[in-house]
């Protein structure tokens, strides 16, 4: 044990005597750092921002509550927010959250245009993404690696100091071992202590930061192996570094576009635009066809209101909320091709994250952090499942009840987030 604790004392007094290495080390924390700040201010902006709408959501519904008494009307003029909270990884890991919108206001008209109309912020800043934690970790990480592991070997070498460390050193460990662990071991602490700062401050649970520390720790690993590998029997420092970076980009950069421009390629489906589109002709268009035709393709959907839909007027909400209805079931076909497409290609991503370790870090800790495409996708789904409860609180009124009584406005379906499990 005596021999162990002289060994790392030596290796990390030997390196905090080399200032580029603190220095890099240094620059590392302060990367991790910075992208944790970042995350937590994102996502802290992100929940001011849901509870701030939240009240202003309750409000504005108070006051067309107040202004309308008739159903129609209010269906028409009451909007409900709905959200997808983030979780308590999300600083860590913001995935698709700058790119899927996390929050939507919905009436009780046609949903899908509801849906794919909507933005979730500025395209251009979309595009430049966040320097967040899962960032710094698969794509700038490595490259601390890299500069720390590539020349280990063949800077004894090129000094001439290889063959008197080789003839005095006890073992390989003593010559080695303890360099390689005590560098190791300073990146992780620089890198993941912000990090675990950061979970304790958005209340990460205990397995949560376990889970992600283990991935983190892998990959970072993964590319200390590869570097002391390839650098064990090199001579040149240079190009020991020049194949480590080489290989970093096909990981982080070539093989992930490659992949994505063969997925797109092989998936195809319609676009938000064309399910907007569909959805919107069908509503228009049903002004000038029969009532029968419209009501008639209603009660299919709903044959317990068949009694009901007889009308002694020209117009009559229930027929005006039918055809929204029947908009949305023109435009379900769509809806579900881009749906399926979408899941498709996130399967096929999968498939191509086991050839790129940076991307397969990526959308292990988006997944835990559920902030990927899939999380979108089922907030999405939450929005369709709590608008079908909006109309069926609807529906009642509108065909055969009459108006709503304040009290019966109080039972009015609430949307409540729900974070899918993702482990």
């Amino acid at each position: 044990m005596n021999y162990l604790i002289k060994q790392f004392t030596r290796e990390w007094g030997f390196l905090l005597r080399q200032k580029y290495v603190v220095v890099l080390l240094l620059c590392s924390f302060v990367l991790s750092g910075f992208s944790i700040y970042s995350g937590l201010s994102e996502v802290s902006a992100q929940q001011q921002t849901i509870e701030r709408l939240k009240v202003a959501d309750q409000s504005d519904r108070a006051n067309v509550q107040q202004k309308q008494s008739d159903a129609g009307m209010l269906a028409y003029y009451s909007f409900h927010l709905t959200y997808s909270q983030p979780s308590n990884l999300a600083f860590a890991a913001l995935g698709e959250r700058d790119i899927f919108p996390w929050k939507h206001r919905v009436n009780l008209l046609a949903l899908e245009g509801q849906i794919y109309e909507s933005d979730a912020q500025n395209a251009e800043l979309a595009q430049a993404g966040k320097i967040d934690f899962v960032f710094v970790i698969s794509a700038l990480a490595p490259l601390v690696i890299i500069l720390l592991f590539h020349d280990l070997f063949a800077s004894e070498r090129t000094s001439g100091r290889q063959d008197l460390l080789v003839t005095t050193a006890k073992s390989y460990f003593a010559l080695w071992g303890a360099r390689i662990t005590v560098r190791f071991v300073a990146v992780i602490v620089c890198l993941m202590l912000p990090f675990f700062v950061g979970a304790f401050i958005a209340g990460a649970s205990a397995f949560e930061v376990t889970y992600v520390s283990l991935l983190c720790i892998a990959y970072l690993a993964f590319w200390a192996v590869l570097s002391v590998w390839l650098g064990k029997n090199a001579t040149s420092a240079p190009r020991v570094a020049s194949s480590l970076i080489g290989l970093w980009v096909l990981f982080a950069f070539i093989i992930p576009i490659l992949g994505d421009l063969a997925i797109n390629k092989a998936v195809h489906s319609s676009n938000g635009g064309d399910i907007v589109l569909t959805q919107r002709e069908a509503v228009n268009g049903a002004w000038d066809l029969p009532k029968s035709d419209t009501m008639d393709a209603f009660v299919k959907e709903y044959p317990a209101l068949a009694p009901y839909i007889d009308m002694s007027s020209e117009f009559e909400w229930k027929w005006y909320y039918a055809f929204q209805q029947m908009g949305d079931l023109k435009a379900a076909e769509l809806s579900q091709a881009y749906r399926d497409a979408a899941a498709k290609k996130y399967e096929l991503a999968g498939a191509v994250s086991w050839l790129s370790p940076p991307l397969l870090l990526q959308r292990s800790l988006t997944r835990a952090a559920n902030t990927d495409s899939l999380a979108a996708y089922n907030y999405e789904q939450q929005i369709r499942d709590y608008h079908q409860q909006l109309r069926e609180f609807y529906y009642p009124w509108l065909f055969y009840k009459g108006d709503p009584t304040k009290a019966a406005l109080e039972n009015m379906p609430r949307f409540e987030s729900t974070t899918q499990s993702s482990n």
